[in-house]
């Protein structure tokens, strides 16, 4: 399902360590480029190393997931919330916002959120090439939630983790636009990072890094014109549903 996905991923990180990719590239698919959003590699602290007193924590959490896939309902979640594309994110976050969002029903939402998601995601980038984390389902050597994307994750950085980066941005891109949906949204975005840890892929240091990443990256946006002509945009057409 995933696979495909992260074949590209996969190649535009081996691209970015042998030193072919042009980061100071831009598209309208992003509002910013890779050379523009917040480095982490310089601002955000190492992966906690093997052996040392904050790896213990991301030890017991490994094992804390574990446990949560028992409950059947929390691992169907965690295996549901492995999806990357924004369209299946923003079906998942409707339910919190209070409304059905899509490219048909609402597409200036759609257009801003897209865009935005897809800057946000390039900020994970750079320290994922840098720092190339085990993922902890190789560490162990024992399978996921989504033994489909096994293969293609094995070989890529766990630190920090993409899918967190992409459901917290989405969180706060969403309740700029509703306010009033912010409790749900923000409990559905962080859960959409601790799903990562529930189903094997991440550390819960590279969670608790993507918030804080995320986070940035959504500040620098706010400096972008056409960021806010597209959250002005997405505004309006939300009133006027209301």
């Amino acid at each position: 399902m995933h696979m495909k996905k992260y074949s590209i991923l996969s190649l535009i990180i081996a691209m970015f360590l042998s030193g072919n990719v042009v980061f100071a590239q831009k598209s309208d698919k992003i509002y910013l480029t890779a050379d523009e959003v917040p480095n982490a590699v310089y601002w955000l602290p190492q992966p906690p190393a093997p052996g040392s007193t904050q790896f213990l924590y991301d030890l017991s959490q490994y094992y804390w997931g574990k446990q949560q896939r028992l409950d059947s309902l929390r691992a169907k979640k965690a295996i549901r919330e492995a999806d990357i594309e924004v369209s299946d994110m923003l079906s998942q976050f409707s339910g919190a916002f209070g409304m059905e969002l899509s490219k048909q029903k609402t597409p200036a939402i759609y257009k801003v959120v897209e865009r935005a998601v897809l800057t946000i995601r390039l900020s994970a980038t750079k320290p994922k090439a840098t720092y190339m984390r085990t993922r902890p389902f190789v560490y162990f050597n024992e399978p996921t939630l989504v033994s489909a994307d096994e293969e293609e994750l094995r070989n890529t950085g766990s630190y920090p983790s993409g899918h967190t980066v992409r459901g917290w941005g989405m969180a706060l891109l969403l309740c700029e636009i509703n306010p009033a949906a912010q409790d749900e949204l923000f409990k559905l975005g962080y859960e959409w990072g601790q799903s990562r840890v529930i189903a094997g892929f991440h550390w819960q240091s590279d969670v608790d890094a993507s918030r804080m990443l995320a986070a940035a990256c959504y500040a620098r946006l706010h400096t972008c014109k056409e960021f806010l002509d597209d959250m002005s945009a997405a505004k309006k057409e939300f009133d006027k549903m209301f």
